[in-house]
């Protein structure tokens, strides 16, 4: 039986640190702390709440060298693009602290009572299993407006980001946060079903796979427990004829390549009209060959290796498979390790794996298409709906195609991305619910409705 969590270092397979798993007595201790921490936690003035979120932000900032390096050791990532995680994150903060009180006062409703209105009561505690491809950017964007609109949280991290999870936890302590706030649950998965039973657990937040979201949506539906789930991506990268490659060739690379391409955001199908194909293949190509591989812990590495080696497997698999098929090497498709070579492939069909699925790595597959009608019905041949993204130089005509788009995000001239300010969240088997903005920070409320007359 597995009693213990061990770390490694996926670019030279160096373990780093193991980590006890948290018995079953652990976990129910954890569970009653947070029950009998939310009944105070809910009380606190937002306000409070608010003072203590810049403590965070200045814990985070505090911090960050140390926090960067350790996202990259457990999981890769170059270490400028770790250092920007955890900018973004101070962003994120910020945000909420400039917002939080506005975003969670009570709507007034004029009725024929004296007084009506909608209060914004939190729901208690609310579990959180999140990835390691942003294991600091992901739980934050979940935990900040949670904890600000009143909950308290339990975090189930992947398990090869554990330390993260444990620096995590650390922090909101550092910053002044009641103890059992947030805590972090050293568990596997076998342990979920259990949890989601527990009365203590009133909804539910994942970020994970399309395999995983229908586990847990089948638990939360079984424990009527809210549940909200940002799932797995196959974003099409429309490029019509009229697109400016010179202006945006970088913005398309980094929408693959970002993260050394572990994004459920990334572009990964791109879909160019003949008539711009040709040159877009040689603008392309040549920036995914002037990416730099090395030790992600140096700053002049641009693509590191995948978070761990069964993810490039996996990754290789689907590349093989599609070749077998008629997909053709434009670049790369090279393995050593954890390492996959960034790939271009070409002569991409709707029947390929690289086509229908989630390519959860550094592989752009390229599909040419004869017209502006046939990129939109293309880009739509998805079971998946978390993003699109158009180029053009006539964003006028592709703003009226957003009601085709039934993804949950639709940027022209502008990669797929997530910022505080804005909703995000999928459709289809991309999941369903809304993180960020103002909807993020009502994602785990009750929406009480007040009726009072004299």
């Amino acid at each position: 039986m597995k009693t213990s969590i061990k770390t490694s270092n996926p670019y030279n397979g160096n373990q780093l640190e193991s980590y006890k798993l948290d018995s079953k007595s652990i976990l129910n201790e954890k569970l009653k702390l947070a029950d009998t921490t939310f009944k105070t936690w809910k009380e606190f003035e937002i306000e409070e709440r608010v003072d203590l979120l810049q403590n965070l932000a200045d814990e985070l900032f505090k911090q960050k060298i140390e926090l960067s390096e350790l996202i990259t050791e457990e999981m890769g990532k170059p270490i400028l693009e770790s250092t920007a995680e955890i900018e973004k994150c101070i962003y994120l903060i910020d945000f909420y602290i400039k917002n939080a009180e506005q975003f969670l006062q009570d709507d007034i409703i004029e009725t024929e009572a004296h007084e009506s209105f909608i209060s914004y009561d939190p729901l208690g505690c609310i579990l959180a299993i999140m990835p390691w491809n942003y294991p600091f950017w992901q739980v934050f964007r979940f935990a900040v407006p949670t904890l600000s609109a009143g909950n308290v949280a339990l975090l189930k991290h992947a398990s090869n980001v554990t330390g993260c999870a444990v620096a995590i936890e650390k922090l909101f302590l550092d910053a002044g946060f009641p103890k059992g706030c947030f805590q972090t649950l050293i568990t596997d998965h076998k342990s979920v079903e259990e949890l989601m039973e527990s009365e203590t657990i009133k909804a539910v937040s994942l970020t994970g796979s399309e395999k995983a979201g229908r586990k847990i949506a089948e638990l939360a539906g079984k424990n009527l427990k809210h549940s909200l789930l940002e799932l797995g991506g196959n974003n099409a990268c429309i490029i019509l004829k009229d697109a400016d490659l010179d202006q945006y060739i970088d913005t398309m690379v980094k929408a693959r390549m970002q993260n050394s391409g572990q994004s459920c955001i990334a572009a990964k199908r791109f879909i160019v009209v003949e008539s711009i194909y040709d040159e877009f293949i040689k603008k392309f190509t040549s920036k995914v060959e002037a990416l730099k591989y090395g030790n992600p812990k140096d700053t002049d590495t641009t693509i590191s290796c995948l978070a761990r080696e069964d993810l490039a497997d996996i990754l290789e698999e689907q590349v093989k498979a599609s070749i077998d098929l008629g997909a053709k090497v434009l670049f790369g498709n090279k393995r050593e390790g954890a390492y996959y070579q960034p790939t271009i492939l070409t002569h991409v069909t709707a029947k390929m794996p690289v086509f229908k699925e989630e390519t959860f790595g550094p592989v752009a597959a390229i599909i040419k298409v004869k017209s502006e009608d046939e990129a939109y019905e293309t880009a739509m041949n998805s079971k998946f709906g978390l993003g699109t993204m158009v180029f053009t130089s006539n964003y006028k005509a592709a703003s009226k195609r957003i009601l085709e788009i039934e993804d949950g995000a639709f940027f022209i001239n502008e990669m797929v991305k997530s910022d505080p300010r804005l909703p995000f969240g999928g459709t289809k088997s991309s999941g369903f619910g809304r993180e960020l903005s103002k909807e993020g920070m009502l994602a785990f409320v009750n929406r009480k409705t007040v009726y009072i007359n004299k």
